[in-house]
């Protein structure tokens, strides 16, 4: 499922985890169960990097759908965009990134930092000090065959460096409704010894394979071995002269086209 991307799959886990009275007394209490593990995973809430302005995102709990629903008039199916990332799903660029570290990790990360080391002096240890997630490792192991996959076979083909690299990754589409999807790519590298975490969102660059994935595939690569390999530098070249236009900027450039076409054939008419 994560080798290929496939939503439905994970429209049915969900549904079937909102659903299930074996486990859980009603679907609020299985959705506050899944919003917890969530905000495990480093979702809805600041990461407290040393920057400014930081968002949370978004990750709505049951009162939430109460609310909109009006008299928890809900189910499983009124929300199960959810479990694909949409609907009311908000996350940073940072948070996917810290995200990918915590898989990479098999179940831990640090809080990002801007500082790495201090001259001369040990850091405070609260820059070092591990968040462990709640969740078993075995489940970060499945996810990791399955990133692996995704790039052997699967959506993140482009990112496949092996013999040199084995790289672990998924693709995203985030929907715009205002024009062209934003691409998006998760990877971290190698995979049983991860160096670098990354997380490449490309606005309205299209689904995750056409723009997200190679240029992962490039900074994984500059990072982990200092350079471009000889056989991705035209991939380099490409990727740093390619234009990616909101949608809005295009069709007022197509409008412009148009419009001038137009002016330049009534001119040949006139004359």
């Amino acid at each position: 499922a994560l080798a290929t991307s496939c939503n439905s799959f994970f429209c049915y886990g969900l549904n079937a985890m909102l659903n299930n009275r074996t486990k859980y007394s009603s679907t609020i209490e299985a959705f506050e169960v899944w919003k917890e593990h969530m905000v495990d995973l480093g979702f809805g809430y600041k990461t407290d990097v040393d920057l400014p302005s930081e968002k949370r995102g978004f990750i709505p709990n049951s009162k939430y759908y109460s609310n909109a629903f009006k008299n928890d008039r809900w189910v499983a199916h009124n929300i199960i965009s959810i479990a694909i990332g949409q609907g009311e799903i908000l996350a940073t660029p940072l948070q996917l990134a810290n995200y990918t570290a915590l898989i990479a990790n098999r179940g831990y990360y640090h809080k990002p930092h801007v500082v790495k080391a201090r001259k001369g002096a040990p850091l405070d240890t609260l820059f070092s000090k591990r968040r462990e997630s709640n969740i078993r490792r075995e489940h970060f192991e499945l996810t990791v065959a399955g990133m692996a996959d995704a790039v052997t076979h699967g959506t993140c083909r482009r990112a496949n460096m092996e013999p040199f690299l084995t790289v672990c990754g998924k693709t995203g589409t985030a929907e715009n409704p205002h024009g062209e999807d934003h691409s998006l790519f998760i990877g971290f590298a190698p995979k049983d010894d991860p160096k670098v975490a990354i997380a490449v969102i490309v606005e309205n660059g299209g689904f995750g394979a056409t723009n997200a994935v190679p240029i992962g595939r490039l900074m994984m690569q500059k990072y982990l071995m200092g350079e471009i390999m000889p056989q991705d530098q035209v991939l380099e070249k490409t990727i740093a002269s390619r234009v990616i236009l909101p949608f809005a900027y295009r069709r007022n450039a197509s409008a412009q086209r148009i419009d001038s076409t137009a002016t330049q054939v009534r001119n040949v008419q006139r004359n």
